[in-house]
Formats: structure tokens, C-alpha cells, sequence
């Protein structure tokens, strides 16, 4: 079964960047989206950016205009630009692929912004 592996977190600064990677496992998937989600301590999972199909991006609200989703598509592989930094984005990040019959989550990677 394939697996997510996502790398790139740390710790920054606020103002900093940071870049996210997502790799799958295993290749010849045709996985139909990836994305990436967050979670902070004590708050629900949330939609922080993804990409479907062709190439057409969503942003969550509190993102749009700092962040930047790519995909590297025939290799599995998504990636997260991560700009202008706020300690609110504190969270671990979470990358999500669609199979259309199931979803693959990676174990999450760490990211701290200092104030």
C-alpha cells in the first residue's frame, strides 16, 4: 500500500518561509488530488491548500495570497510555499492524496513560528 512521507517543517521566524514536500512511496498511482491539510492543538483539521485534475488550486481563507500549492504530477510528489509566516499558522501539516476509492494522509510534519 502506498504511503505519503512529508518533509520541510521546522522552526521559523514570523515573516519567514518555509517549503512543504510530499512524496508518495510508491509509484503508479494516479492519484486524482493532493493536498495539504493542518492541525493545531485543541482545533479541528482544516483545508489549508489543494490541487486537482489539470491544476486547478483552492486555498483556505486564512492562506490565500501566502501559500502556494505545486504538484509534480507523474512522480506523486506535492509541494507547499509557505510566505510571510504568522505564529496562527503554527500546526502540524498534513499531506492528503485521493485514490477516489480511499484517501492516503502522511504521519505530519512539525511547523513552528516563533512571534
Amino acid at each position: 500500500q502506498v504511503r505519503l512521507v512529508e518533509s520541510g517543517g521546522g522552526l521559523v521566524q514570523t515573516g519567514g518561509s518555509l517549503r512543504l514536500s510530499c512524496a508518495a512511496s510508491r509509484s503508479g498511482y494516479a492519484f486524482k488530488a493532493m493536498g495539504w491539510y493542518r492541525q493545531a492543538p485543541g482545533k479541528e483539521r482544516e483545508l489549508v491548500a489543494a490541487i486537482v485534475g489539470g491544476g486547478t488550486t483552492t486555498y483556505g481563507d486564512s492562506v490565500k495570497g501566502r501559500f502556494t500549492i505545486s504538484r509534480n504530477k507523474p512522480q506523486n510528489e506535492v509541494y507547499l510555499q509557505m510566505n510571510d509566516l504568522k505564529p496562527e499558522d503554527t500546526a502540524v501539516y498534513l499531506c492528503k492524496a485521493v485514490l477516489g476509492t480511499y484517501d492516503v494522509w502522511g504521519q505530519g510534519t512539525q511547523v513552528t513560528v516563533s512571534p
